[in-house]
């Protein structure tokens, strides 16, 4: 069985079958009826002389601001506070025209140097999130535009939750796309057994959407952020100027972005960069049911003459459990891979924490102890990572923003000390249990606790979230001998951590001030 089907069975969601071809006279005659594309009956159509040219991607046509609804706002998983607490606001808008799907020009290989072509076309209407600063002076020029995830059935914004205290205290807008067919039409998992995609969640205000497919997402992808910086209709970002439009997924939603760069970006030229995150072995298929599937390889890599800046950021869990082993690469002019110690897939920051934290708090620095992030839906057999995932990712996307501006380059990380084969790899560990080499930050340089990305088992996804294993009362005593001596091996390691680009001062700050008041040592 291809690799990656027995690797990421777990985060994704297959997308189901759709309604057959139709022929090109058909598409005609339905499109001049229903031009926005409304109607979920309208037919995949079969490939035309008309589609993308190099560097020109469709705008679609926008509707919005969005309202009503059974609860007259988005729907999208992310943060629980209200954004206007941070002096941002949100906004919704439909996107509606025709996506193109792709197929390869010759086989795809482990390089990623991948040649594609527009394929078949057909109608599609989608939605995209909007959140930006309510004053624009505020505004950085930055927009991340997020890939959204659909592996528990519903559209939620992993990366949203990972940066965005990064995002709002530096003014940068973020724009979440419905790029996938699960989150709009249908889909169930797991973690939400009802789950049945937009339309289902609330149909009096998303009923008109429809999506096609997933070999259409990609272009899909493309459009919304042509939307973005040549709205056709009411700009979605209230005339903020653009100077870096950064692309960015994580997990399944990486698993598509590799596909995307290496084969996609070439001919869209749409993005000034991209923010891969979490990504496991080989890629998303440049194509699949209803039209003629196309695999990734086994091991896919991202393509060593990349247009624009992609930094890849990856937990421990990635590289093993998920397979991204066999697809590592060296750093080149325009691709950097961090690899982060004591992290997990997700972990207490993203799952819980996150969600509330409207940044400042120290509280969020600590080492916490759950087996339970959502209570009777996801219960784990011991606690899960609690680890710097999220602090060194809100580095990597400030470097990787800064290059993209023209800026120095990303520090290049230590790969994680990996010994083994391809096939059987695993962790060296020091003597406290956690991983060596890779980003390092107190977190595993002044431990409290062994943290992996590895060893859980329980319910639903626990698999991916990996464990936290508190060290003894004695070791930390031994380490620490009082709450002073723990304040200073913390500074010293998040100084590093600071001085080499892997950690954000503020964020460190924040680190530092949770050590002062924690009680830990003596």
């Amino acid at each position: 069985m291809h690799r990656s089907t027995l690797l990421l069975a777990s985060l994704l969601v297959a997308p189901l079958a759709l309604s057959a071809s139709a022929d090109a006279a058909s598409c005609r005659r339905l499109r001049d009826a229903d031009p926005a594309g409304a109607s979920a009956l309208l037919p995949v159509c079969p490939p035309t002389k008309v589609g993308l040219e190099r560097g020109r991607v469709a705008s679609p046509a926008i509707e919005g601001p969005i309202t009503g609804g059974a609860r007259n706002r988005p729907t999208v998983s992310g943060t629980a506070f209200p954004l206007s607490d941070v002096g941002y606001t949100v906004e919704e808008f439909f996107l509606s025209g025709t996506a193109s799907a792709f197929r390869p020009i010759r086989p795809l290989g482990s390089d990623g140097r991948w040649r594609a072509e527009p394929d078949a076309t057909a109608p599609y209407k989608t939605r995209i999130v909007v959140y930006r600063p309510s004053d624009p002076a505020r505004f950085s020029g930055t927009v991340v535009v997020e890939w959204l995830n659909v592996s528990g059935g519903l559209d939620a914004a992993p990366d949203w939750i990972t940066l965005h205290t990064e995002l709002t205290r530096s003014g940068a807008a973020w724009v979440g796309v419905s790029a996938q067919y699960v989150g709009i039409e249908a889909g169930s998992s797991p973690l939400t057994p009802l789950a049945g995609g937009l339309k289902a969640i609330d149909p009096a205000r998303y009923g008109t959407l429809s999506h096609p497919g997933d070999s259409f997402s990609y272009d899909i992808f493309s459009q919304a952020g042509a939307a973005l910086r040549t709205p056709s209709g009411p700009d979605p970002l209230g005339g903020l100027a653009i100077t870096k439009l950064i692309a960015a997924g994580e997990s399944q939603s990486a698993f598509r972005m590799v596909t995307y760069v290496n084969a996609v970006d070439p001919i869209a030229r749409v993005f000034d960069g991209f923010f891969v995150h979490s990504r496991g072995g080989s890629s998303a298929p440049l194509s699949q049911s209803p039209l003629a599937e196309v695999r990734a390889p086994d091991v896919v890599r991202i393509r060593s003459d990349v247009r624009v800046p992609v930094m890849t950021f990856q937990t421990e869990t990635d590289l093993i459990r998920l397979g991204a082993f066999p697809d590592r690469q060296p750093d080149a002019r325009n691709f950097r891979l961090w690899e982060s110690a004591g992290t997990a897939h997700a972990d207490t920051y993203t799952l819980s924490v996150g969600f509330a934290d409207v940044g400042g708090d120290p509280s969020v620095a600590a080492v916490r102890i759950t087996a339970s992030p959502i209570p009777g839906i996801i219960d784990c057999a011991s606690p899960i990572n609690s680890g710097p995932q999220h602090w060194i990712g809100k580095a990597a996307f400030r470097a990787l923003e800064q290059w993209v501006g023209g800026g120095p380059s990303p520090a290049r990380a230590p790969r994680l000390t990996i010994a083994g084969s391809s096939d059987d790899p695993h962790f060296v560990l020091d003597e406290h249990g956690n991983v060596t080499g890779g980003i390092r930050t107190s977190y595993v340089d002044a431990p409290v606790a062994t943290l992996s990305g590895l060893g859980q088992s329980g319910s639903s996804f626990c698999g991916i979230f990996g464990t936290t294993v508190p060290l003894d009362d004695a070791t930390i005593a031994a380490l620490y001998p009082s709450n002073a001596a723990y304040v200073a091996a913390v500074a010293r390691a998040n100084d590093r951590a600071v001085r080499q680009g892997f950690l954000l001062k503020p964020d460190a700050e924040l680190i530092l001030e949770y050590a002062r008041t924690s009680g830990i040592g003596g």
